[in-house]
């Protein structure tokens, strides 16, 4: 299974339906916050062809969309959030603690702008960078194991 995940789109519609529209394999999509009205836009426009998972970040003010999603897809537990409240920007300990708390086996976070791919003590820990810079990220889920892949849009 591939799951395409998007983050901090930030008012960048074109890019989110770029990604989207990149990973035409892609069954699950995962928005990790700042550009809620996109997100929704992109929900609106694809739910026929693929699921949508969201979350709010420090910028989406007026969104009901939860700051956290917990559930498991293909067999993995898969947490997603924004970040800010783990305080992304200054260390990964409060997300891990986070992960490690709830047994999960992924993490998807974006507020810092940087893509990063890190797997520790059994936790694949995945940011796939800021949409409004072209950054994107996707994760494929095997009978072999997970891959976290670092992507960027052919537009810049």
């Amino acid at each position: 299974m591939r799951i395409l995940v998007l983050s901090d789109s930030h008012k960048k519609q074109y890019n989110l339906f770029a990604a989207i529209e990149a990973e035409p394999t892609a069954e699950v999509v995962y928005f990790l916050g700042d550009g809620s009205n996109e997100f929704e836009e992109a929900v609106f426009k694809y739910s026929h062809e693929k699921a949508f998972i969201g979350v709010r970040g420090n910028c989406d003010m007026y969104t009901s969309l939860p700051s956290s999603d917990i559930r498991t897809v293909c067999d993995k537990k898969i947490m997603a959030t924004h970040g800010y409240e783990q305080n992304v920007k200054f260390g990964l300990y409060d997300l891990q603690l986070d992960a490690v708390s709830n047994k999960c086996d992924i993490v998807l976070f974006g507020h810092t702008h940087t893509p990063l791919s890190l797997y520790k003590d059994g936790i694949y820990y995945f940011n796939p960078g800021a949409l409004k810079d072209g950054c994107y990220g996707v994760i494929d889920i095997t009978d072999s194991g997970v891959i976290c892949i670092d992507k960027k849009l052919n537009i810049y």
